[in-house]
């Protein structure tokens, strides 16, 4: 059955006007948004959707409900600006200000498209870059958002790839990585995968102005059925990604690589020592705030593994069930949530500094650091 867009836009509104966070005054918003560190999308309870600002600590700052499930929040220091994108293949995007208790914006796709859950700020954060999907022409585009405007939609570039993931803007400010993860989906199939026997994965590197290919890395054809979805820069330029095995799980291969502009794809060698199964899942990447270390979660198998970005070489794995969210933070340390509502600071060896369970969340995929 067809989405019908505009009950969902106007269901959105209706939710977000409810909120009660939203009738702070100027001071009391800003005085709560020195209070955040974290932002993730989550589920309260059996069927409730909502953003949430959180305290190191783990304290709910502020609240921002949902229609449906979020995925990624895209965040803009400097300005304040933050977007919470449906889950893919969702169509719309709730845009708000962490500083201000401002009513926040709705935006959908088009008709034609639908978005894959991440986006990106330029380095001004006057446009926003969107993972979306061109349905009739069965390609990726990366679609741009003029801020200032309400979001307004004034262009796309081609991804040049299937299935746009996450995409990051790099130090240089105009170029755009971008995880293509090679599926093919529609809003009416859901969660179906459209193209199993036919996957194209890719990493892309594309200039955010013009839309020009840099680089575009492939996968080798046995490994066709490795989407990259997920992506984090290193300090050294390299795009670390992580990846979902769609073939047999007997033949899983290693789910975490590199590339760069110039060098091609290359996945992690094994370990020395047999490492605990990461069930063919990567959920989410981060980088530690000096770009040094990488973390990969692995919701499936309830860990998160951290890598030294030098080597390649995996430093540790820690034990977290369904730990998914993850975000560095300073020296060698990390913020992960998992979907018991969990929030946990820990070292890349893997030893916690804290933990602290929240009560009736279930934190979704990505973490996004703030401040």
């Amino acid at each position: 059955m067809a989405i019908d867009r505009r009950s969902l836009l106007l269901g959105t509104l209706a939710a977000v006007g409810c909120q009660p966070a939203l009738r702070l005054t100027g001071a009391q918003a800003a005085e709560a948004a020195r209070d955040v560190a974290f932002v993730s999308a989550a589920k309260r309870g059996k069927s409730a959707f909502s953003v949430l600002l959180l305290s190191a600590n783990g304290g709910i700052v502020r609240e921002i409900p949902l229609t449906a499930r979020g995925h990624d929040v895209a965040l803009h220091g400097p300005s304040g600006h933050a977007v919470v994108f449906a889950r893919r293949p969702g169509t719309f995007a709730v845009a708000f200000d962490i500083n201000r208790a401002s009513e926040p914006q709705i935006f959908t796709a088009r008709d034609d498209r639908h978005f894959y859950g991440h986006g990106a700020f330029s380095n001004d954060g006057r446009l926003l870059y969107v993972s979306e999907n061109d349905i009739p022409g069965a390609r990726g585009v990366v679609g741009i958002y003029d801020v200032l405007a309400g979001y307004k939609k004034i262009g796309e570039h081609p991804s040049h790839g299937l299935g746009p993931h996450e995409i990051i803007l790099l130090r240089d400010g105009k170029t755009l990585a971008i995880a293509n993860g090679g599926l093919d989906t529609v809003p009416e199939a859901g969660r179906e995968n459209l193209n199993l026997d036919a996957m194209e994965p890719s990493l892309t590197f594309v200039d955010c102005a013009t839309g020009e290919l840099k680089a575009k890395h492939t996968l080798a054809a046995e490994l066709k059925q490795l989407s990259i979805r997920h992506i984090a820069a290193d300090t050294n330029g390299l795009i670390w990604f992580g990846a979902q095995w769609e073939g047999a799980p007997s033949e899983t291969p290693q789910l975490i690589g590199s590339a760069g502009l110039s060098r091609g794809l290359k996945l992690i060698a094994p370990p020395v020592t047999e490492a605990p199964d990461l069930k063919g899942y990567i959920g989410s990447m981060s980088a530690s705030l000096d770009g040094t270390i990488i973390a990969a979660s692995a919701p499936k198998a309830g860990r998160v593994a951290y890598l030294d970005a030098a080597s390649g070489a995996i430093k540790a794995i820690s034990d977290l069930k369904d730990a998914c969210g993850i975000a560095g933070e300073h020296d060698d340390t990390f913020a992960a949530t998992s979907g018991f509502g969990i929030l946990r600071h820990e070292h890349a060896g893997a030893k916690v500094i804290s933990e602290t369970t929240l009560a009736d969340i279930a934190f979704d995929n990505h973490l996004r650091r703030w401040g």
